[in-house]
């Protein structure tokens, strides 16, 4: 399971030229799910979204997590980060989880995350999505379980 996160001004979330979701000030969330993927790696990525300490505190520094920040989430599920790169010009997707299971486990993500933080909100799950979204610092990250 793979994330990225990157921190965010503001982002949103549109299907069929139809805002379905947005944030203001926080982080944006893409989500890959592998094949290999379980509830285990869901909980274990869960805890580290809500823990990653990428927003300034007084000092400036990357002390202060998502909680702490004030700051919403809006979590996208984005199979493409399962891609294989290795190798030519085209990208493999065989890593990818099945679509039924990615997106069992993608609303198991949402909802620990809901539950532990409700300012969270999310994309629709293999829809055709456009997103966009000001980033802060701009601040990137790769989580991968």
């Amino acid at each position: 399971m793979k994330a990225l996160i990157q921190r965010v001004r503001h982002a949103r979330v549109e299907v069929a030229q139809r805002c379905i979701a947005q944030i203001s000030e926080g982080m944006l969330v893409l989500v890959g799910i592998d094949a290999h993927d379980t509830e285990q790696s869901v909980d274990r990525l869960s805890d580290r979204l809500l823990h990653y300490r990428l927003f300034a505190d007084a000092q400036g520094r990357m002390n202060l997590d998502i909680g702490q920040s004030g700051g919403s989430i809006l979590v996208v599920s984005q199979f493409t980060l399962s891609a294989d790169t290795g190798k030519g010009l085209r990208p493999g997707f065989s890593n990818a989880a099945a679509p039924e299971e990615a997106e069992r486990l993608f609303n198991r993500v949402v909802e620990r995350i809901q539950r532990k933080h409700p300012a969270t909100t999310c994309g629709q799950f293999g829809a055709d999505m456009q997103v966009s979204l000001q980033n802060d610092g701009p601040v990137t990250f790769m989580l991968e379980n």
